[in-house]
């Protein structure tokens, strides 16, 4: 009998493989451990409390989250010090911190950081030494550029190590600043002279932003300006697409959390879930969720597998799993009534978290232009 022929493995030029949407096994016992961990330390009171500082972080969580469970160095490869992983298990982590909301500098410098780094790294270096650091979770990094820039503008924002950058995401308690200018790609000590971080008041207390501002500073030349730009892109690109499944993260909870509240709310004797409007309106939101949670899944398996459409993949994920995280966010508020209103009650946190995110790494309609663009249908 002969053997079964296989088919061709999928080369650069040709689609790949049709990706894989479900959760494996190593996936599903990851999210629980994550899980677990954020029930104990980042419940809904310690949350809100911890909003209520100029810097919401708690140390010992995030040690037990990245060097505890190794989520740090998911995306990091085992000879560079990783866990040798992929963007897959990367995106489950997100989705229960956007679940729990939980102040965490995981996609700055877990996701983002950390991508930027994966490609200068190949030959050793100042870049393969930072990024073993990040995948230990000894120290965090962020890439200096305002948190709202999409894959697309990768560009520097500066000329050199001097000038202001607003609006930078968790640079407030970063060790390390990856500062893109038109000389190359620096690494700069937070701590270093001549570099001011300014907290910003934010709309999403749980993520803080920052001006940084640079005056004369030194730091490491990890890059010329064209491998610099090729690296940020890529960092930017890893950050969108696995943004998604954050927001995937926060729209599921609303969800659950909606439901449970109007099965267990009564009024006219009878729970208010079951009045026909409310379950049309849950009906709905179901869905979208259930369509985020495929966008955002096939933006993870695509950057994971290196596909040639992964950025048609994120900006379809960005473009869709922003919005519904808003809606759920929004419909969650709404739906719990009076008590939705309330600070202590941690539906706004998730409101004003789908906020932010949805202007995060693009808005949905730089990411719609995109799809546009990638697919070679230009808007009217």
């Amino acid at each position: 009998m002969t053997a079964p022929t296989q088919p061709p493995a999928a080369t650069p030029e040709q689609p790949s493989a049709t990706p894989d949407l479900l959760y494996t096994q190593d996936e599903e016992d990851l999210r629980s451990a994550v899980r677990a961990l954020l029930a104990d330390r980042a419940d809904a009171p310690t949350v809100i409390a911890a909003t209520e500082s100029d810097t919401p972080y708690d140390p010992r969580l995030w040690e037990a989250l990245a060097t505890g469970i190794g989520a740090a160095g998911l995306l990091v490869p085992e000879k560079l010090g990783g866990q040798g992983a992929s963007h897959r298990e990367a995106a489950v982590v997100l989705e229960e911190l956007g679940r729990s909301v939980a102040p965490a500098p995981y996609l700055t410098s877990s996701v983002v950081a950390t991508e930027t780094l994966l490609a200068l790294a190949r030959d050793g270096g100042p870049a393969a030494a930072l990024l073993a650091e990040l995948a230990s979770g000894a120290r965090t990094a962020v890439l200096a550029v305002p948190f709202a820039t999409p894959p697309s503008g990768a560009r520097a924002a500066l000329t050199s190590l001097d000038g202001t950058v607003r609006g930078v995401a968790d640079a407030a308690v970063a060790d390390v600043l990856l500062v893109p200018t038109a000389e190359g790609l620096y690494a700069v000590e937070a701590t270093a002279p001549g570099v001011v971080v300014e907290p910003l008041v934010p709309l999403d207390l749980t993520r803080p932003l920052a001006t940084l501002t640079l005056s004369g500073a030194t730091g490491t030349l990890l890059a010329d300006a064209d491998a610099s730009t090729t690296a940020v892109r890529r960092g930017l690109l890893a950050g969108a697409g696995l943004l998604a499944s954050e927001q995937l993260g926060i729209a599921e909870w609303c969800l659950t959390e909606t439901v449970r509240y109007t099965r267990e709310r009564h009024q006219f004797n009878r729970p208010v879930g079951s009045f026909q409007s409310l379950k049309h309106r849950m009906a709905q939101l179901w869905l979208e969720v259930v369509s985020a949670r495929a966008a955002a899944r096939n933006a993870a398996d695509a950057l994971a597998t290196g596909s040639p459409d992964a950025p048609l993949a994120v900006a379809v994920a960005q473009a869709y799993c922003s919005g519904v995280a808003v809606h759920a966010a929004e419909e969650c508020v709404q739906l719990h009534g009076g008590i939705g209103m309330t600070w202590e009650h941690p539906a706004h946190l998730y409101l004003k978290r789908a906020k932010a995110d949805s202007i995060a790494y693009g808005s949905a309609g730089t990411h719609r232009e995109a799809v546009a663009e990638l697919a070679e249908l230009p808007a009217p």
